[in-house]
């Protein structure tokens, strides 16, 4: 009898099976025909996707792809989709939602260029949808509720634009948003409060953006990181934040927020927080000793507020703190005594208050610290021995203070040690022998009251380029040692020093760097008696006639190699394009015959739009695939004061990029017109500099990758109809390449470019230093080879010992003159011959933003957001 019970049940279980394995097998069918649908709708330049093919072979099943994970639920199903960065564009397909397991799609990094897809509201297993960096428009609709089972939802470092919907708040099970990076505008709704789950909420840099801070974040008590720096907030920080119990990442930095923050950030409930930035803003009052009550806290970003009083002693029970920010406030009393023994500390930038007390031998606990800048402050005492034992120190800067007695014989002992700055203090004694420290870069002890000789021993550190030691008491010759060293800067001015200059040591640098010294004898001073000084003299003449000999015979190689290439110029040409553009060869060719290397060209469309060209020598011939590469990189920048690249066409021999049309043209041609500098009155001119410097912020600092321009100069400043700034021309070396690059290189270039192998933000501060010279004096800085602007400046200003002689004066005004003397400041301090003593750009913008807010008030100035 129990043999047909068991024949039953096997039948049942063999019939089970079989359904399972036909569902399954339907199932993997679908998946397969899914993810080629979705392929089809890709355009893949390198063939990334290349396994993703229909065939039989077991290694091949659709599981084992590139970026695609599958998972048991029961059987084998894709859950995953993961192709960032591989330069894919086309259209994403709604073909993935009909994988039914699919909870996530990563497309990030790419080259996508469509609106949001709204489509893939369509998955309804989808959890993750990953977008960002790539070219997605348009505004965000209230369709995005449709989204109901999305987690996290990242359309950062995109396009786009236009209010935040109300339809956000109905994502309740969103625990991702994140929305950097962005074009968007208007007020932040308070519907953001009802996304109850949120762990991460970035508004972060969208400069368009001009709202308060919504109270109802303050709900979000799941919430661990809140970005929303470089963007528009403006008024307080809500109370409401008290009960952000969870925060771990708060960044409010860059904004226009003022008031107190006691109330806000002041309570012992953010225990858990990690990072606290909200520098660059207006708060002011003191600041709140709660903040470090949870012990977690490992960054503290304060700096360039309001801030008075002094800093909470609790702040140095922080044993986690690393990084301590609180310069450009004006903050007193005395510095916390246990900051400087931190077992942990990395970083502490103090510079720019009234602070006061010692830094203890104690530091020498501090065995992470890595920086020191306490400038322009009241700190007094001696210069710890301690400082020399911390062998991860990397830069000790602590001029403008009341420092005194002699330093140790230790302090520059530190392996690591590249930057000292110790000057205007009122130090003593001899400057002890350097030898240790080879990695220094920098030494300023100008300004105190060193006696003795110049140690020799400073020509054994190699990479020593500049070398302060002026307004001091020093006697003796200047070393002829030091000649081996590659010195960008020597001041030795106003010592007691005597003897021959060795010529070597000063060529090329100002004699300003020697006077004070009559004792001192060689070319360009008063006593230019040494023999050896007049021929060394005659020696860098003809070293400079060679060199001008020498670039001549290379420029006409250049120019005679470009014009043989455009006569033989009958390759095909090729382009991509980011916006709709009806470009016919026709068009380009137009181009290429009216225009030489580099000029920037406008053409109009035919279809009357209006479109600016930039033809570029391809002399490296790069590939197509390497080209598209470069170009896109730089044309997913988003800022507005950087010119949209709409695309480009390239042949074998020439590169043609792209850009939006700006109706007045570039801001040398405005200058140089008859007239054209009446239309830049002072306020415009504001705000083209401040323009300019959050643009060359942007993408240095904020950008991914992170992007120096190299070849900014007026000629590349372009004005839109609202005279609003956008530099263009940006990384060309990441195009053209380094060596076609060089050929670029004008009298914007700092000084440091002729023996650094080495691009460096503080050479885009020089060039931006001498746009602000044209701005303020109204000259030209390329109007012919005899005229440099900077020595020019610099002549005009020493001899006639008033710098209001430089202004230009045909809008000089009596209500705008002090403001133009603060940005004529600016401007020279940018074109220090010292990099290090170059402002960084997030200080310029500082600066500028000050001078522009307090004249607002009073010639009703346009103010940049």
């Amino acid at each position: 009898m129990a043999t047909p019970r068991f024949n039953h049940q096997f039948s049942i279980s063999l019939a089970l099976s079989c359904f399972f394995l036909t569902t399954f097998s339907f199932t993997e069918d679908v998946e397969l025909t899914s993810l080629l649908r979705f392929k089809s709708s890709i355009d893949d330049p390198k063939n990334s996707l290349s396994a993703w093919s229909n065939t039989s072979s077991s290694s091949s099943h659709h599981c084992n792809w590139t970026g695609i994970t599958c998972t048991r639920a029961p059987s084998l199903y894709v859950s995953s989709i993961s192709l960032q960065s591989l330069n894919l564009s086309g259209e994403i397909s709604d073909s993935v939602c009909n994988l039914p397991y699919l909870t996530h799609l990563d497309l990030s990094r790419n080259s996508f260029n469509q609106p949001i897809p709204l489509h893939l509201s369509a998955c309804l297993t989808l959890e993750t949808l990953n977008l960002s960096t790539n070219l997605i428009w348009g505004t965000i609709p209230d369709q995005i509720s449709e989204f109901s089972s999305l987690k996290a939802l990242d359309l950062s470092s995109n396009h786009v634009e236009g209010k935040l919907p109300e339809g956000l708040g109905s994502l309740l099970n969103l625990q991702v948003l994140n929305l950097g990076s962005n074009l968007l505008t208007g007020l932040v709704p308070n519907v953001i409060g009802k996304l109850r789950e949120l762990l991460v909420l970035d508004l972060s840099e969208n400069s368009y953006l001009v709202s308060e801070i919504p109270s109802s974040i303050g709900k979000l008590d799941k919430l661990e990181h809140l970005l929303l720096h470089r963007s528009g907030f403006h008024g307080g920080i809500p109370t409401s934040f008290a009960g952000l119990t969870s925060l771990k990442v708060l960044d409010l930095c860059l904004n226009n927020l003022t008031g107190e923050i006691t109330r806000s950030l002041g309570t012992s409930s953010l225990k858990s927080l990690v990072s606290l930035d909200v520098s660059q803003n207006k708060l002011t009052g003191s600041f709140p000793g709660g903040v470090c009550s949870g012990k977690s806290l490992v960054s503290l970003s304060l700096h360039s507020n309001l801030f008075q009083g002094s800093l909470p002693s609790s702040i140095g029970e922080c044993l986690s703190l690393e990084r301590l920010q609180v310069q450009e406030n004006g903050f007193s009393g005395e510095f916390p005594v246990k900051l400087w023994s931190s077992p942990k500390i990395k970083i502490i930038r103090a510079g720019d208050n009234r602070f006061t007390g010692q830094v203890p031998e104690s530091i020498s606990l501090a065995s992470s610290l890595e920086q020191v800048e306490i400038d322009n402050n009241s700190f007094s005492g001696e210069i710890p021995h301690g400082l020399g034992l911390i062998k991860n120190l990397y830069k000790f800067s602590a001029s403008e203070n009341k420092f005194d007695g002699e330093l140790p014989t230790n302090f520059c002992d530190s392996p690591s040690l590249s930057i000292v700055n110790i000057s205007h203090n009122t130090l003593s004694g001899k400057i002890p022998e350097i030898k240790n420290c080879k990695k220094l870069v920098s030494l300023s002890l100008a300004g105190n009251g060193f006696t003795g000789e110049i140690p020799k021993s400073l020509a054994e550190l190699h990479v020593l380029t500049y070398l302060d030691l002026s307004a001091n008491k020093l006697t003796g010759s200047i070393p002829r040692e030091l000649q081996s060293l590659k010195l960008a800067l020597f001041n030795v001015s106003y010592n007691k020093l005597s003897g021959e200059v060795p010529p070597s040591l000063v060529s090329g640098l100002p004699a300003s760097f020697l006077q004070g010294n009559p004792g001192l004898c060689g070319p360009g001073l008063p006593r230019s008696s040494c023999s050896s000084g007049r021929s060394s003299f005659r020696i860098a003449l003809l070293l400079v006639l060679i060199c001008l000999t020498l670039a001549l015979a290379a420029s006409f190689f250049i120019s005679y190699r470009y014009y043989k290439k455009k006569a033989q110029c009958k390759s095909a040409w090729r382009s991509e394009f980011y916006y709709p553009l009806r470009l016919t060869e026709q068009e380009l060719m137009k181009a290429v015959n009216e225009s030489s290397p580099s000029d920037l060209y406008v053409l109009s469309l035919s279809t009357g739009e209006l479109i600016a060209v930039r033809k570029l020598v391809n002399s490296r011939n790069i590939s197509s695939k390497a080209l598209k590469a470069e170009v896109r990189t730089v044309a997913k920048i988003r800022h507005k004061n950087v010119i949209r690249i709409l695309g480009f066409c390239f042949t074998d021999e020439l590169i043609f990029l792209i850009y939006e049309h700006a109706q007045n043209g570039s801001l040398h041609d405005t200058l140089s017109n008859p007239g054209g500098g009446d239309q830049l009155q002072w306020g415009v001119r504001l705000k083209i500099a401040l323009g300019v410097a959050q643009a060359l912020a942007y993408i240095s600092k904020d950008y991914e990758p992170h992007l120096l321009h190299r070849n900014l100069k007026s000629r590349n400043i372009l004005l839109d109809k609202d005279f609003e700034p956008k530099i263009s021309d940006f990384a060309l070396d990441h195009i053209v390449g380094e060596a076609a690059f060089q050929t670029y290189y004008s009298c914007y270039t700092a000084p440091e470019n002729n023996y650094s192998k080495k691009a460096t933000e503080e050479m885009d501060v020089y060039s931006f230093g001498v746009v602000l010279l044209e701005l303020v004096t109204g000259q030209r800085a390329e109007e012919g080879e005899s005229l440099d602007i900077v020595k020019q400046v610099r002549r005009k200003i020493n001899l006639t010992n008033g710098a209001a002689q430089v202004l230009d004066q045909k809008i000089l005004s009596d209500s705008c003159q002090s403001d133009m003397l603060k940005t004529l400041d600016i401007a020279l301090n940018c074109i220090a011959v010292a990099a290090e003593k170059r402002p960084s750009l997030l200080q310029v913008i500082k600066a500028l933003e000050g001078i522009i807010i307090s004249s607002a008030s009073t010639e009703k100035l346009p103010v940049s957001a």
